[in-house]
Protein backbone atom coordinates (compact mmCIF):
# COMPACT_ATOMS: atom_id res chain seq x y z
CA UNK A 1 0.00 0.00 0.00
CA UNK A 2 1.39 3.59 -0.98
CA UNK A 3 -0.17 6.42 0.40
CA UNK A 4 -0.66 9.54 -2.65
CA UNK A 5 0.89 12.71 -2.93
CA UNK A 6 -2.28 14.43 -1.66
CA UNK A 7 -2.05 12.26 1.61
CA UNK A 8 1.42 12.72 2.05
CA UNK A 9 1.65 17.05 1.19
CA UNK A 10 -2.01 17.49 3.35
CA UNK A 11 0.30 15.67 6.27
CA UNK A 12 2.76 18.34 5.59
CA UNK A 13 0.48 21.36 5.55
CA UNK A 14 -0.65 20.51 8.96
CA UNK A 15 2.53 19.51 10.47
CA UNK A 16 3.95 23.27 8.61
CA UNK A 17 0.74 24.94 10.74
CA UNK A 18 1.12 23.14 13.32
CA UNK A 19 5.21 24.32 13.57
CA UNK A 20 4.04 27.81 12.94
CA UNK A 21 2.35 27.85 16.17
CA UNK A 22 -0.80 29.09 15.76
CA UNK A 23 -0.18 32.16 13.04
CA UNK A 24 -1.05 32.22 10.06
CA UNK A 25 0.66 30.22 7.63
CA UNK A 26 0.98 31.57 3.66
CA UNK A 27 0.26 29.02 0.73
CA UNK A 28 3.33 30.83 -1.31
CA UNK A 29 5.86 30.08 2.04
CA UNK A 30 4.56 26.16 2.73
CA UNK A 31 4.89 26.31 -1.27
CA UNK A 32 8.13 26.90 -0.99
CA UNK A 33 9.15 25.03 2.29
CA UNK A 34 8.47 22.02 0.54
CA UNK A 35 9.11 22.67 -3.27
CA UNK A 36 5.66 22.38 -4.48
CA UNK A 37 3.18 24.32 -7.07
CA UNK A 38 0.72 26.52 -5.01
CA UNK A 39 -1.87 25.19 -7.40
CA UNK A 40 -1.11 21.67 -6.44
CA UNK A 41 -1.71 22.92 -2.56
CA UNK A 42 -4.94 24.64 -2.98
CA UNK A 43 -6.04 21.83 -4.23
CA UNK A 44 -4.72 19.52 -0.87
CA UNK A 45 -6.08 22.00 1.16
CA UNK A 46 -9.63 21.71 0.45
CA UNK A 47 -10.43 18.38 2.26
CA UNK A 48 -8.53 19.25 5.25
CA UNK A 49 -10.69 22.69 5.38
CA UNK A 50 -13.77 21.31 4.69
CA UNK A 51 -13.24 18.65 7.51
CA UNK A 52 -11.82 20.64 10.02
CA UNK A 53 -8.34 19.99 10.44
CA UNK A 54 -7.88 23.77 8.86
CA UNK A 55 -9.19 27.31 8.12
CA UNK A 56 -9.13 29.44 5.75
CA UNK A 57 -8.34 33.02 5.96
CA UNK A 58 -9.28 35.03 2.97
CA UNK A 59 -7.73 38.49 2.27
CA UNK A 60 -4.72 40.11 1.72
CA UNK A 61 -3.72 39.10 5.19
CA UNK A 62 -5.26 35.60 5.10
CA UNK A 63 -3.74 32.38 5.43
CA UNK A 64 -4.18 29.13 6.81
CA UNK A 65 -3.88 27.47 10.08
CA UNK A 66 -4.90 24.71 12.57
CA UNK A 67 -8.88 24.93 13.03
CA UNK A 68 -8.09 22.53 16.08
CA UNK A 69 -5.02 21.31 18.48
CA UNK A 70 -2.37 20.05 16.27
CA UNK A 71 -2.40 17.15 19.45
CA UNK A 72 -6.33 16.76 18.41
CA UNK A 73 -5.40 15.86 14.76
CA UNK A 74 -4.63 11.98 14.18
CA UNK A 75 -3.07 10.87 11.17
CA UNK A 76 -5.53 7.93 10.34
CA UNK A 77 -7.98 10.77 10.22
CA UNK A 78 -6.16 12.88 7.86
CA UNK A 79 -5.32 9.45 5.84
CA UNK A 80 -9.05 8.33 5.54
CA UNK A 81 -10.25 11.88 4.03
CA UNK A 82 -7.69 12.11 1.58
CA UNK A 83 -7.33 8.79 0.50
CA UNK A 84 -9.58 7.76 -2.32
CA UNK A 85 -9.46 3.72 -1.72
CA UNK A 86 -8.02 1.34 0.71
CA UNK A 87 -8.65 -1.45 -1.73
CA UNK A 88 -5.17 -3.93 -1.18
CA UNK A 89 -6.45 -6.27 -3.88
CA UNK A 90 -9.55 -6.88 -6.39
CA UNK A 91 -11.76 -8.88 -3.49
CA UNK A 92 -12.09 -5.12 -1.46
CA UNK A 93 -13.29 -3.40 -4.16
CA UNK A 94 -17.41 -3.02 -4.12
CA UNK A 95 -18.14 -3.59 -7.03
CA UNK A 96 -17.75 -7.46 -6.50
CA UNK A 97 -15.02 -9.83 -8.29
CA UNK A 98 -15.54 -13.02 -10.16
CA UNK A 99 -13.87 -14.83 -7.45
CA UNK A 100 -16.20 -17.65 -5.92
CA UNK A 101 -14.45 -17.19 -2.63
CA UNK A 102 -14.64 -13.80 -2.06
CA UNK A 103 -16.41 -13.99 1.05
CA UNK A 104 -14.34 -17.40 2.72
CA UNK A 105 -10.84 -16.29 1.22
CA UNK A 106 -8.57 -16.20 3.92
CA UNK A 107 -6.46 -13.22 1.63
CA UNK A 108 -9.10 -10.94 2.29
CA UNK A 109 -9.14 -11.62 6.09
CA UNK A 110 -5.64 -11.46 6.00
CA UNK A 111 -5.28 -7.92 4.03
CA UNK A 112 -8.49 -6.72 6.24
CA UNK A 113 -6.36 -7.32 9.41
CA UNK A 114 -3.43 -6.06 8.12
CA UNK A 115 -5.40 -2.50 7.07
CA UNK A 116 -7.05 -2.29 10.18
CA UNK A 117 -3.59 -2.66 12.18
CA UNK A 118 -2.40 -0.08 9.56
CA UNK A 119 -5.15 2.19 10.76
CA UNK A 120 -4.40 1.36 14.70
CA UNK A 121 -1.37 2.48 14.34
CA UNK A 122 -2.15 5.57 12.54
CA UNK A 123 -4.08 6.58 15.82
CA UNK A 124 -1.57 6.70 17.53
CA UNK A 125 -0.31 9.38 16.19
CA UNK A 126 -1.11 13.14 16.02
CA UNK A 127 -0.20 16.16 13.89
CA UNK A 128 1.55 17.14 17.28
CA UNK A 129 3.72 13.88 17.36
CA UNK A 130 5.71 14.46 14.38
CA UNK A 131 5.64 17.89 13.82
CA UNK A 132 7.60 17.99 17.54
CA UNK A 133 9.18 14.93 16.80
CA UNK A 134 12.01 16.93 15.44
CA UNK A 135 13.60 20.43 17.02
CA UNK A 136 14.96 21.82 14.24
CA UNK A 137 11.84 21.64 12.03
CA UNK A 138 11.08 25.36 12.19
CA UNK A 139 14.62 25.57 10.81
CA UNK A 140 14.16 23.42 7.89
CA UNK A 141 10.62 24.88 6.72
CA UNK A 142 11.78 27.64 6.97
CA UNK A 143 9.73 29.41 9.24
CA UNK A 144 12.46 30.98 11.22
CA UNK A 145 13.27 33.16 8.66
CA UNK A 146 9.58 34.56 8.72
CA UNK A 147 9.11 38.22 9.82
CA UNK A 148 7.64 37.99 13.03
CA UNK A 149 9.00 34.35 13.96
CA UNK A 150 9.42 33.47 17.63
CA UNK A 151 9.76 29.57 17.60
CA UNK A 152 11.47 27.82 20.67
CA UNK A 153 14.58 29.82 21.46
CA UNK A 154 14.52 32.02 18.41
CA UNK A 155 14.12 36.18 18.34
CA UNK A 156 11.72 37.50 15.70
CA UNK A 157 12.97 38.43 12.19
CA UNK A 158 12.92 42.23 12.34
Amino acid sequence: MRLTKQTNYAIRILMYCAANDGKLSQIPEIATAYNLSEAFLFKILKPIVKHGFAESIRGRNGGIRLAKPASDIRLSDVVRITEDNFAMADCFESDGTDCPLIDHCGLNSALREALNAFFAVLDKYTIQDIASSNSRIDELLGLHLLEGYEGPGMKAVQ
